[in-house]
């Protein structure tokens, strides 16, 4: 059975680049791009409009910066997929990104091929984000954990919330999350309310990112 390409949106103002991830993109069989804007302001528009399935969004624009735009696209309840596309490897954007709804973090100086299986990842619903940035990650989140004896309690959890938590930490949505255990997105969603406050995480990437740390993602 042959499914339709994933819908891509991209969203950069530098022209050039737009038009060379969507060559790379238009040789692929199962991706394709529906849409394109220069600005966050008609990207957020294009994306109400298109509903795509993953939004390719710069992080760095003029009016209105990405991180800006993600939360304006998560208020308007935009599901889409967004993965932010990026110059910048600082950890600050990166965090910044993720907790406000990101669904992957690119960087602009990948080699195209990697760019294009990470694409391939994240329209299966898996959270993508650059090899060297995962390191980072893990090193800001220790950082950031207080130090009292307050470090997320596994245990403290519901068997269906410890389920929940090793398919997040495997990279999946809540959408493939909810298909897996045959549970409706919006149980998922409540189900992972609840387990980031209990391990008083900020976002289901901290959860993937902390899962991996402890090894609870192999369980």
């Amino acid at each position: 059975m042959s499914e339709s390409p994933a819908s891509i949106l991209l969203i950069d103002d530098h022209p050039l680049l737009r038009q060379g991830i969507k060559q790379l993109i238009d040789m692929e069989d199962d991706m394709q791009v529906v849409g394109e804007a220069s600005n966050a302001a008609d990207g957020i528009r294009l994306a109400q409009e298109l509903e795509p399935d993953l939004i390719l969004m710069d992080l760095n624009m003029p009016e209105m910066n990405g991180i800006e735009a993600l939360k304006k696209l998560r208020e308007e309840s935009v599901s889409s997929r967004i993965i932010m596309f990026t110059v910048s490897d600082h950890e600050d954007d990166v965090v910044a990104a993720l907790r406000a709804g990101a669904d992957g973090y690119l960087l602009k100086d990948m080699e195209p091929e990697d760019m294009i299986e990470q694409l391939h990842q994240a329209a299966v619903g898996k959270l993508v984000i650059s090899d060297r940035l995962t390191t980072l990650l893990a090193q800001a989140l220790r950082s950031q954990k207080p130090q009292q004896s307050s470090r997320p309690d596994f245990d403290s959890l519901t068997p269906r919330e410890k389920d929940i938590l090793r398919l997040i930490a495997e990279g999946l949505s809540n959408k493939m999350i909810g298909r897996k255990l045959d549970i409706s997105d919006g149980t998922v969603k409540v189900h992972v309310k609840h387990l980031l406050k209990k391990l008083s995480l900020r976002s289901r990437v901290e959860v993937a990112v902390w899962a991996v740390e402890e090894g609870l993602h192999k369980g």
